[in-house]
């Protein structure tokens, strides 16, 4: 009978409460790091005067901490003594504008064929799946490799590069949210009223998928850092005078046994950014997917 009552008893609910707010602090962390990552890629290069280009013998390979010239190298130097805290942080300010600006032009363009293929159907989608289909064939990294190769280095040929394939993943989530919207009751009410195929596409069918893909965004976000990286360390996409995580990264191969500084600060500040941003796309796919079913 005890046992009865106390499970009756509503009175421990409220015991998780605290738990629930212990945990808030952890699950916001992933937005503070970013939003760190942000000032810093913003305010930082107004605070920090750089040259990519330039060589200093004789702050070469400096540890973290040691004095030079223009002042403490908090982070150390490379083989030619520029600054890795300068790399880091003009690095940040470079990965933030290459992702964001991929995101943009495949969001864009994925959306569009999308939703104009899961609405309309026939010839439009059969064009739409089979374009999909031949760049899903290919790696996406293996084509903004060759694109890259193929054209003169610049950040706009890494973005081009980038979004080439960076779209099919919007595309193909667009279309079947569309597939599905389109058969709404206020779809079919729009239908009926004579509102055209573009004002029912863009105005009782495109609202729906903004949830879903600000959550893919940032999964593709994460996804065009990291390549992005990939292509520097490779010496691909960006010219030298543009600063790149993966271009401290490859220029660091060569001194990891006494120069570890050099990879380690950069590559933790890109490891870093990239867990963070996929663990927010993570938690916006969960709750999208949830509210859509």
């Amino acid at each position: 009978m005890s046992q009865t009552v106390l499970a009756a008893d509503p009175k421990p609910r409220p015991a998780a409460a605290p738990a629930r707010r212990r945990r808030r602090p952890l699950a916001a962390l992933p937005y503070v790091i970013i939003g760190l990552y942000l000032i810093a890629a913003a305010v930082g290069p107004l605070l920090i005067d750089y040259d990519p280009v330039a060589t200093k013998v004789t702050g070469r390979l400096l540890p973290p901490g040691s004095e030079t010239e223009s002042g403490t190298a908090w982070l150390g130097t490379d083989g030619v003594g520029r600054d890795v805290l300068a790399q880091v942080v003009y690095g940040a300010r470079t990965s933030f504008i290459i992702g964001i600006a991929v995101v943009l032009v495949s969001g864009a363009v994925g959306v569009a064929l999308g939703a104009i293929a899961g609405y309309i159907g026939r010839l439009p989608d059969m064009a739409v799946s089979r374009l999909i289909d031949v760049l899903m064939a290919f790696p996406g990294i293996l084509l903004a490799i060759v694109i890259s190769g193929l054209l003169e280095r610049g950040m706009h040929v890494v973005i081009i590069a980038l979004s080439v394939g960076g779209w099919v993943g919007f595309a193909r989530l667009s279309r079947s949210i569309t597939m599905s919207t389109r058969e709404r009751d206020w779809v079919d009410a729009a239908r009926i009223m004579g509102v055209s195929k573009r004002a029912t596409l863009t105005r009782h069918i495109v609202p729906f998928l903004a949830g879903s893909v600000i959550a893919l965004a940032t999964i593709e976000l994460a996804s065009a850092v990291l390549s992005e990286a990939a292509l520097s360390f490779l010496g691909l996409g960006l010219p030298p005078d543009v600063v790149s995580w993966g271009q401290s990264i490859a220029n660091g191969r060569d001194y990891l046994a006494t120069a570890w500084w050099i990879t380690v600060f950069p590559g933790l500040a890109l490891t870093v950014l990239v867990i963070c941003i996929g663990l927010i796309g993570d938690r916006l796919t969960r709750r999208y997917t949830r509210d859509r079913d």
